[in-house]
């Protein structure tokens, strides 16, 4: 076998003539060529992106993110058994944040579940996992009676994020977005389009929708611009995945293979608040006990670099005799916070808020400072 029959070819979203069209930089991604940054004449690059989500409103391409539908009578007790969180305090119209886990208590994926109706829900999960995330759901539900279906190429899915996001999806939907609360959703007509789920989710410590279209190309790219017109009162820029990596690192949310994986639990991780251990038996529940019960060997800290220099992914982390006891998860300038910052995981003893550490960058050791996280948090309206 050549390589070139060894290596896959990149799968594209619906959108991508239209990145290609406006002169974004295509890059590879979990599988997929999307969209890195947009260029400098129109407004864009990754600090313009990200100021404008922080300030005004961003647009994103995430069709790439996969989709799996579970419904029927046995569906709510199939997502109990696969994911961490409670989803029996799911309101019909209502999302949470929760985690697929294997047996070892390590994450299969971290995923969003949305209840659509009585019986019926949505598992929105990440690029590069699809294919493992939906097989693992397939094969882990297959005792309960609902039907397992793979919608990950049914939906261009957009993001709309910032502060003025409410008021450019208004201007195009008849849905009553301020009905909608934060990770609640709904239905309505979009761009003209029926019937479109409408979620006031996103992946960037802002307020923000994400909409769900139909995947051919026209449609997409007549909503892609549709969006970007009405978009132009606020500011709206399309964004890509550098802009969208900065903002959720200045928020810390967790990136599946950085913060998250098969190697790290939740309580290392820290997202203990998301796992339900009162409820009833699942998937990583007997092993999450179990760690619970020892002293955490590593957990997850936020670093604020003092001395010059960007700690960047997978940096070693040093102690003040120079002695390597971490690594770096996370690591860029934060074009809002004006700041370089980092995740980082550490022995537990080396945690405490203001405690000094160093990152190795080019084979010296630049100052850090523990810091509490979030690094960002959006700010509370009057």
């Amino acid at each position: 076998m050549s390589v070139a029959e060894a290596v896959p070819a990149l799968r594209k979203t619906a959108l991508n003539a239209v990145h290609r069209q406006m002169g974004a930089k295509m890059v590879p991604f979990g599988g997929w060529e999307m969209p890195v940054e947009y260029p400098a004449a129109i407004g864009c690059g990754i600090i313009n992106e990200h100021m404008a989500v922080r300030t005004g409103v961003g647009i994103f391409d995430v069709s790439h993110m996969g989709d799996i539908r579970l419904a029927g009578p046995g569906a709510l007790a199939a997502v109990q058994h696969i994911s961490m969180n409670d989803a029996s305090r799911l309101a019909i119209g209502q999302a949470q944040y929760s985690a697929l886990l294997y047996p070892n208590g390590t994450f299969v994926d971290d995923v969003i579940v949305h209840r659509l109706g009585e019986e019926e829900y949505l598992l929105v999960i990440n690029a590069g996992t699809r294919e493992k995330d939906f097989n693992w759901v397939r094969d882990n539900t297959r005792q309960f009676d609902c039907k397992v279906e793979h919608l990950s190429d049914d939906f261009t899915q957009i993001a709309i994020q910032g502060p003025k996001a409410v008021d450019l999806l208004q201007k195009l939907t008849d849905a009553n977005l301020s009905a909608v609360k934060f990770y609640w959703l709904t239905h309505g007509t979009v761009c003209g389009l029926k019937n479109i789920l409408i979620a006031r989710t996103g992946y960037t410590a802002e307020d923000g929708f994400e909409i769900y279209i139909p995947s051919d190309e026209a449609t997409s790219a007549r909503v892609w611009n549709e969006i970007l017109e009405a978009g132009k009162e606020f500011g709206a820029v399309p964004c890509g995945l550098g802009a969208r990596n900065t903002l959720r690192l200045e928020g810390k949310l967790p990136l599946y293979g950085h913060e998250i994986s098969d190697t790290l639990n939740v309580w290392e991780a820290g997202l203990d608040r998301f796992c339900k251990m009162e409820k009833a038996d699942f998937i990583g529940r007997a092993a999450l006990e179990k760690a619970k019960a020892e002293p955490l060997k590593r957990t997850l800290i936020g670093l604020e670099m003092t001395g010059r220099g960007i700690a960047r992914d997978d940096y070693k982390v040093l102690d003040q005799s120079g002695k390597e006891i971490g690594y770096v998860t996370s690591g860029c300038p934060a074009p809002f916070l004006k700041k370089n910052i980092a995740l980082a995981y550490v022995p537990p003893a080396f945690a405490e808020i203001g405690s000094t550490l160093n990152v190795e960058i080019r084979g010296q050791a630049v100052a850090a400072q523990v810091v509490p996280t979030p690094f960002y948090k959006r700010p509370k309206k009057n």
